[in-house]
């Protein structure tokens, strides 16, 4: 199974660093250069993990742990409204990215009052698309078991975090953090930051679920492949969008127009193949000034070369 680690040091050696990267086989998903200062986030074998770790600390850097590395991950509130948002849902969208994770706030349309609360077929594609969510509820118990169905037939791993322990509700959720609910106040304490430290690390055992089931099954070409490739296409390259292509554990979500691009992404060659036949190139929910890549695994691929001999 591949694992994600950073590199934090200069620049001095740091092609001794990619170069072991290329052998191992691994991928350098993000890199940022500062001056003298390098930053890598790299994705490489796990039996390989000692030897990178082991060249980075002789060229003079750090390794971290960046365990939620190139995947993007929806932190769910039932609106966006003082009532329901304010400090927990930011402070825990902060420790995920400070996991590796681009996150994403999203209010629903809809989903004030226990008795009135309501999710849109719309809202779930639209966290349908990311790598994993995580819903944020209050503090009364009955209100969370009712609202707990607006996670139902949501197709990505779920997280809830809720104040009490809801029963009867167990289906809705993959894994489930207690003990936060609505605070008023930013969560600074010792035990506020320890249960944010839990969140995270809930959201990483989930996502490394997802992660065994990608390994049984692999993707035709890895997201950051696929990211290399495209980085020089012009349109991606002049984005002015922030993060212009966000690594999934199953594809990439790309920030130009679908109706534009779609025909050039589709025709690009990968491995031999057009990306077009080995992946599912679609107009974001969220709007079509995005696009949503996802790779198709080695065996859909090999179906549907069967079905065409």
């Amino acid at each position: 199974m591949f694992e994600v680690m950073m590199y934090d040091g200069g620049i001095y050696r740091s092609d001794e660093l990619f170069e072991m990267i290329e052998d191992v086989g691994g991928v350098v998903l993000q890199k940022n250069r500062s001056s003298q200062m390098l930053t890598v986030i790299m994705s490489i074998p796990g039996e390989d993990k000692e030897e990178v770790s082991k060249l980075c600390r002789e060229i003079g850097g750090e390794v971290k742990e960046v365990p939620l590395a190139g995947t993007e991950i929806a932190v769910v509130g039932p609106t966006l409204g003082r009532h329901h948002m304010p400090h927990p849902i930011c402070d825990i969208a902060e420790i995920l990215r400070r996991a590796g994770a681009i996150t994403v706030v999203m209010g629903l349309a809809r989903g004030r009052g226990k008795n009135t609360s309501q999710i849109s077929a719309t809202e779930k594609g639209i966290i349908d698309e990311y790598d994993a969510c995580v819903f944020v509820l209050g503090n009364f118990k009955t209100c969370v078991e009712h609202k707990a169905e607006l996670m139902r037939d949501v197709h990505v791993p779920v997280v809830l975090v809720s104040g009490p322990k809801p029963d009867g509700v167990e289906d809705t959720y993959d894994a489930l953090v207690t003990g936060v609910g609505r605070k008023a106040s930013r969560m600074k304490g010792p035990e506020e930051r320890a249960k944010l430290d839990e969140i995270a690390d809930t959201v990483e055992v989930v996502l490394k679920d997802r992660k065994l089931s990608i390994e049984e099954d692999p993707l035709f070409i890895h997201p950051a492949e696929v990211k290399q490739i495209l980085q020089e296409y012009e349109p991606i390259d002049m984005c002015l969008r922030p993060a212009p292509m966000v690594l999934h554990l199953d594809g990439l979500r790309i920030k130009i127009p679908y109706e534009e691009h779609h025909e050039y992404l589709e025709n690009v060659m990968v491995y031999g193949r057009k990306l077009g036949d080995v992946a599912y190139i679609e107009p974001s929910r969220i709007d079509s000034s995005s696009i949503i890549l996802r790779i198709k695994t080695r065996s859909q691929v090999e179906y549907e070369d069967s079905l065409k001999q």
